[in-house]
């Protein structure tokens, strides 16, 4: 039994398919079926059920799995004991991040941390909250780029800002001729909203609580992308609510700000209770935080909206 077959058997429950399993380990597919099938005549039972389609764990394999992910997280924790008794930051780290975030706040510091880190390889995917939430308890991915609190006692939270909300609206809406904004202007119908499953859709029904169910039935908009809600906003009437970092200069004419304490989401570098790797939280959060306005220290002028 070797640590490099235990990185394989975890590829491929990620994975469910060999042939994916064997490239995010960059083998070849032959390579990693032999050596599965080594560990589990080895071990003298089957860790996966291959007549399941797609393939999964079996009963005794997903013991064994749990298992084999401890050590993987303890070696790792012990690479990282070393590298930081070194102050050195490297190797392969998995981040999960939410798509409403995703698009404006990567292009802001990944370069400069790559840059600054030649030795740093990142592997990042967009995923809604719940997933990434469930990657981190499985440490299947390192850490998650989020909406905060998640209430989830396995996870660790490493606050990082609060980015406030601001009303997007077509310029003939009457919200926009208000200076600025509360909750209780927002009664009315055209909300558009995410479609489930986005926890800034949670977010912004609990800022616009006072909106009835069956108003929102009617005027929501089935959309994964703030983008498009934005777009169908500008070509046809209502509003919706935007974090700031998607507003660019071209919004100017469509936002309208609220009034103090303002509604924001609080944003954070979410981890696992055993992750170890303290230098690369520091590093990714000083990285971020060159970045960010200064507005969006976390101050009494906002208020964060809860999602869960």
């Amino acid at each position: 039994m070797t640590l490099q077959q235990l990185h394989y058997i975890l590829a491929l429950d990620e994975y469910r398919h060999f042939v994916r399993a064997a490239e995010s380990c960059r083998v070849a597919q032959p390579t990693l079926t032999l050596q599965v099938k080594k560990l589990e005549t080895e071990v003298g039972f089957n860790i996966f059920d291959r007549s399941s389609k797609p393939l999964k764990p079996t009963a005794t394999g997903e013991r064994f799995l749990a298992r084999s992910r401890q050590i993987i997280r303890e070696v790792d924790a012990l690479k990282n004991f070393v590298n930081e008794e070194k102050h050195q930051l490297s190797g392969t780290f998995k981040i999960g991040i939410i798509p409403t975030l995703a698009p404006y706040l990567l292009p802001l510091f990944l370069k400069n941390f790559i840059d600054e880190h030649p030795m740093v390889n990142l592997e990042i995917k967009e995923m809604q909250s719940n997933l990434v939430m469930e990657k981190l308890r499985n440490a299947t991915i390192d850490i998650g780029l989020m909406a905060t609190p998640t209430e989830d006692r396995k996870l660790r939270e490493v606050p990082l800002f609060n980015e406030p909300f601001h009303v997007y609206a077509h310029p003939n809406h009457r919200l926009l001729r208000n200076e600025y904004l509360v909750a209780d202007n927002l009664r009315e119908e055209g909300l558009w909203i995410l479609d489930q499953g986005h926890c800034f859709r949670n977010q912004v029904l609990n800022i616009c609580q006072n909106e009835s169910e069956h108003a929102l039935e009617r005027t929501s908009f089935d959309s994964g992308s703030i983008e498009t809600l934005k777009n169908m906003i500008k070509s046809y009437n209502g509003y919706t609510l935007v974090p700031e970092l998607a507003i660019d200069e071209m919004d100017i004419d469509y936002i309208k700000s609220f009034a103090q304490p303002q509604p924001s989401r609080e944003i954070s570098l979410v981890v696992n209770k055993g992750f170890s790797k303290e230098l690369l939280l520091q590093e990714l959060k000083k990285a971020i935080l060159k970045t960010i306005p200064g507005h969006f220290s976390r101050n009494n002028k906002m208020v964060t909206i809860k999602w869960r």
